[in-house]
């Protein structure tokens, strides 16, 4: 095995990213554990690495030390603009917001979600005899269409959406300054994003004035008629209509006092932010799940037998499981506000400077010896709790019940497949998803 820190201990200052970078995807789990033995907290001149289980979870418990502010100027917040509530720390705005978001993305609502996945699946699938093109016409589709469905941002073709997904998700986690970008590729990003902000923003105004007339005008005019048309229908055994019900609805139609803060311009920026947290990284997850799963024969046996039992459960728990080995990043980063010092009274107690650029090694926190024993070894029974794969304390992901029932569905309907062949990328430049991965089955 290489010796990571041998080699790196070696190399000048200024490449030295670099090669980080490149074991972290090349070998992450050889790489991390190494780091956990011997160097727990790594300082790099343009970043510090920490990788422990218990050092991350403290860091991310401290939100207003270890800040998002880079998420700032990507979720376009100004001195005039409060932007998106992922952009904001501790503070009223976010703890209103998304305690707000968690009521109208009701868990409750779960099966009816993995039903619409399921069918966006089947249909997709179906109408790709023997081949497709995964990413791009399943795994970014089938989330995008729940978008659509679920969510209500309606109206609009699907490939609008996932433009406008795109370059937010690639400027905002994949544009940053450890990225290591070029000058004209940040800059080409940053302006693809803008581009793309835009004409999300016209589209979400005139969506709500549509919504809005619907919901307060129409719903209720028609409302005598339903009432009456329901009662018919439920003495008949037929099933009733109901009103639109997705979540720009449901925010439309609820009352909020002038003091609870969620006027009509705070609803279109979570309806916004309803897209760019839901198509990327769920495609990303379930691209990199099938792959793994496809490469090791016993498991995928495994999984396609879990994947026909009517209970979920199982297939739901090997995804879970494998996701530990193939997370869509291997870290979260945060940026310090103040000095802090991390790993108090251990070893490798180390003070880090205000303005730091922090990466939190969360795929190698799911593999240290605190969060799980046998950790290297695949074992679908473990407990979700020690999971970093949807974030951790206030900033964790706001519609993760809603990933963890999208994801498994989308890989268990591709696992039912006759047959299943080959998964392979074609190309992989340019972008931090593959642009191309093709799926084949038969007969």
């Amino acid at each position: 095995m290489t010796d990571y820190l041998e080699v790196l201990d070696s190399t000048p200052d200024e490449e030295k990213l670099k090669l980080v970078r490149a074991w972290m995807e090349s070998s992450p789990l050889d790489f991390f554990s190494q780091l956990r033995a011997r160097r727990p907290i790594l300082v790099l001149s343009e970043c510090t690495l920490v990788s422990r289980f218990v050092d991350i979870s403290d860091a991310l418990s401290m939100p207003n030390i270890f800040s998002a502010r880079l998420y700032k100027p990507k979720m376009e917040v100004t001195d005039t603009n409060v932007g998106y509530l992922m952009a904001h720390d501790d503070n009223s705005l976010h703890f209103r917001e998304k305690s707000l978001m968690q009521g109208f993305l009701n868990r409750d609502d779960l099966p009816r979600i993995r039903k619409i996945v399921k069918e966006a699946a089947l249909e997709i699938l179906h109408d790709n005899r023997f081949e497709i093109e995964i990413v791009n016409n399943y795994c970014r589709v089938v989330p995008a269409i729940m978008v659509q469905k679920y969510m209500g941002l309606d109206r609009i073709n699907i490939r609008k959406l996932l433009n406008w997904s795109y370059w937010a998700q690639y400027n905002t986690f994949h544009n940053q300054p450890f990225d290591l970008n070029s000058d004209e590729d940040f800059y080409r990003i940053d302006g693809e994003h803008k581009k793309c902000f835009r004409e999300l923003t016209a589209y979400i105004k005139k969506l709500l004035l549509i919504k809005l007339i619907k919901v307060k005008v129409a719903d209720r005019a028609l409302f005598p008629f339903y009432f009456i048309s329901n009662l018919i229908k439920g003495a008949l055994g037929k099933e009733i209509r109901r009103f639109d019900d997705d979540i720009v609805s449901r925010m439309l139609r609820s009352q909020f006092s002038k003091s609870v803060d969620f006027p009509l311009e705070r609803i279109g920026a979570n309806a916004a932010g309803l897209l760019i947290g839901s198509v990327e990284t769920t495609s990303q997850a379930v691209a990199q799940i099938l792959e793994f799963l496809v490469n090791k024969p016993d498991l995928l046996a495994k999984a396609k037998i879990s994947a026909q039992a009517e209970n979920p459960s199982e297939i739901d728990n090997i995804v879970w499981e494998a996701l530990r080995f193939v997370p869509i990043s291997p870290y979260l980063f945060r940026q310090t506000s103040e000095n802090v010092v991390i790993a108090k009274g251990t070893d490798w107690e180390t003070e880090i400077r205000a303005g730091t650029n922090v990466l939190l090694l969360t795929q190698s926190a799911m593999f240290d010896d605190y969060a799980y024993s046998n950790a290297d070894i695949f074992s679908p029974e473990r407990s979700w709790y020690h999971h970093f794969n949807y974030g951790f304390g206030i900033h964790d992901c706001l519609g993760k019940y809603i990933g963890m029932v999208m994801i498994p569905e989308m890989v268990r309907q591709v696992l039912l497949l006759n047959n299943l062949s080959e998964l392979y990328p074609l190309d992989r430049k340019g972008t931090p998803f593959p642009e191309q991965y093709v799926l084949k089955w038969s007969n």
